[in-house]
């Protein structure tokens, strides 16, 4: 016993201190535990079969799908209208969103479901997303504390009321005390925030310097000179490779895409040896002339009325990149004809920055300087391949990383349908929950509302889930030593002689305590038959202690270990250990002096 809360002692220093990645702490102390024989390597390794931690993994992959299909910034867009230029609106419209979904949805699918829009909605707005993130993980707490179905110590709550023979509670029976906290919590969130902002860093200065493929495209002007053509019964084209038909050679233009004549076909990036068929759309980019030239002479239609491409261009299945040429590079005299990147890496130039110049009308015959910056358009992966490969030419920004980020718009719809019927299935309990996040993960990826499954494993946040996988280790080890046995009827043995109220908030404070360093699911298993028992012997009714259970479990906020939810935040946010205390402890101190007077009165003993 000894050594277990020594080993609790550390874990929460070194959490507190902030220097060592949360993880790789939690991972340490697990490994304590285990090579001590406290627990069991099977004990140790449990918590990474857990159903909860499972459902985390699957639920940020819910969450990428949110960003990947557009979804997010769409929803992002609505609450940015509503609020204006105002912060502090758009702020308790976050908390509110976050309120009324988490009533009918569980905490930490509400919070897969809104992280996603929340991050987008701070990107739009210029707001930091620290100081949106963790209190929209508090208010998913809350607002799951407000129904039975919403946070798990409310329902480890209700199923010892119906085990001890009692009523069980109702679907709303918290739902008072869910809008006290509410109202509390809400008026202190906005100035407590205050303190999450950061000053920039190194990480923010770098996501500002690489370009997003739509920033790319607005500095180059693309869509002044893109053109969506179709290729016509009577083209000559019909039958040809672009090799064949040479169009930047003839006419000075670039087939940066083709899009086939099947139902839902997406433009894609065409190779050498791409043949073109009756009613390919070929995205042709050029000077107005030189494209109306091309279809004169081969026989294409426009589709825009001889105007540029009036809509946006998508980056799911091919994207920009710029690339500097060196100063000792082979490519500096050339003309852009002869680079030959289409041929060897599938690389088409659609653009070139000299000085504060841009060029990007009839290209193939500019010569190469040492210093040019080009816009290049290709699959991710061969740009990739390209920034990999060529000697002379460097890529500037993460390919890998904007491919992963590039939205799949036309893929919306279905996942907001796979992503309701997952909800569905867990509010009406057709499935258990970690099948229900499973077998969505699995549609959207089968349904490509991701580029690929490596995508998809991408947007999961592993130190959240390795962090709460280990951390189920020490509550095992508590419960084995019967360290939370003596903890939590130390407190209801001494306070028994001051009556129910001093139970009730010694109850409720050990509560607190205890959620810091276990989840508050495996807190509520602990503390509910301890406050039936009390209860019963000091001859009350137990209603008002489960109910300080459930609170004190639910609305504990200094730990990023103690909810789902606030595990789900900390690494997106990038907080530490202490934030969660600066910003948590004052919101539990008023919580917890509020509720030992108001739930007597909501609840009578």
């Amino acid at each position: 016993m000894v050594q277990v809360l020594i080993i609790l002692l550390l874990t929460a220093v070194l959490l507190m201190w902030g220097r060592i990645r949360s993880d790789v702490i939690a991972l340490c102390s697990m490994l304590a535990l285990v090579l001590t024989g406290i627990i069991t390597p099977e004990e140790g390794l449990a918590g990474f079969s857990n159903s909860v931690v499972i459902m985390i993994a699957g639920l940020f992959i819910v969450g990428g799908a949110i960003t990947q299909t557009g979804l997010a910034r769409l929803i992002g867009n609505k609450v940015l209208s509503l609020a204006g230029e105002s912060e502090v609106r758009l702020f308790y419209l976050v908390i509110m969103v976050t309120i009324l979904l988490g009533l009918f949805v569980s905490n930490t699918g509400t919070v897969a479901i809104l992280m996603p829009i929340v991050v987008t909605i701070a990107s739009q707005s210029g707001v930091d997303a620290r100081r949106l993130l963790m209190p929209m993980a508090f208010a998913c707490s809350i607002s799951g504390m407000m129904t039975m179905i919403g946070t798990p110590p409310t329902l480890i709550v209700h199923n010892a009321l119906i085990e001890s023979g009692r009523e069980g509670l109702q679907f709303f029976t918290t739902l008072p005390v869910g809008l006290i906290i509410l109202l509390l919590c809400g008026a202190l969130l906005w100035p407590l925030s205050k303190g999450l902002s950061r000053r920039s860093d190194g990480h923010a200065t770098g996501r500002r310097l690489r370009k997003s493929p739509e920033q790319l495209s607005n500095q180059y002007n693309l869509l002044e000179d893109l053109y969506r053509l179709r290729i016509e019964e009577g083209s000559n084209l019909r039958g040809k490779s672009l090799s064949e038909a040479d169009l930047t050679g003839r006419f000075h233009c670039s087939v940066i895409g083709v899009k086939g004549v099947h139902i839902g076909a997406r433009a894609t990036v065409p190779t050498a040896e791409t043949t073109l068929e009756r009613g390919f759309v070929l995205h042709v980019s050029g000077a107005y002339e030189d494209v109306q030239r091309l279809a004169e002479e081969t026989g294409l239609a426009f589709l825009d009325e001889e105007r540029p491409f009036s809509g946006q261009l998508s980056f799911s299945e091919y994207g920009l990149a710029e690339v500097v040429v060196k100063h000792s590079s082979r490519l500096i005299g050339m003309q852009i004809s002869e680079t030959k990147l289409r041929q060897n890496y599938g690389i088409s130039i659609v653009g070139l920055q000299r000085h504060s110049s841009y060029i990007t009308q009839r290209l193939s015959r500019v010569r190469i300087h040492e210093g040019d910056m080009m816009l290049v358009q290709g699959t991710w992966e061969d740009i990739e391949r390209l920034g990999s490969q060529e000697p002379d030419l460097i890529v500037l920004g993460e390919p890998s990383a904007e491919a992963s980020k590039a939205i799949i718009s036309e893929r919306g719809p279905l996942a907001a349908v796979i992503i309701l019927l997952m909800i569905l299935a867990m509010i009406f309990e057709w499935l258990p929950p970690v099948i229900a996040v499973l077998l969505a993960d699995a549609l959207l990826i089968l349904t490509r509302c991701f580029r690929s499954a490596k995508d998809a494993i991408s947007t999961i946040s592993w130190e959240s889930v390795i962090l709460f996988a280990c951390m189920m280790s020490l509550a095992t080890a508590m419960d084995n030593t019967g360290l939370s046995t003596i903890i939590s009827g130390g407190i209801v043995s001494g306070l028994g002689a001051y009556g129910p109220y001093a139970v009730l908030g010694g109850i409720m404070l050990g509560t607190q305590l205890l959620s810091m360093f276990i989840s508050n699911t495996a807190t509520a298993v602990l503390f509910a038959p301890i406050a039936l028992q009390a209860a019963t012997g000091l001859g009350v009714d137990p209603l008002p202690f489960m109910i300080g259970v459930t609170v004190s479990a639910s609305m504990c906020f200094m730990s990023p270990i103690s909810t789902t939810p606030n595990a789900m935040v900390m690494s997106v946010g990038r907080y530490s250990f202490m934030d969660y205390v600066r910003v948590g402890l004052p919101l539990q101190i008023i919580v917890i002096g509020a509720m030992i007077w108001l739930i007597p009165m909501l609840y009578p003993m």
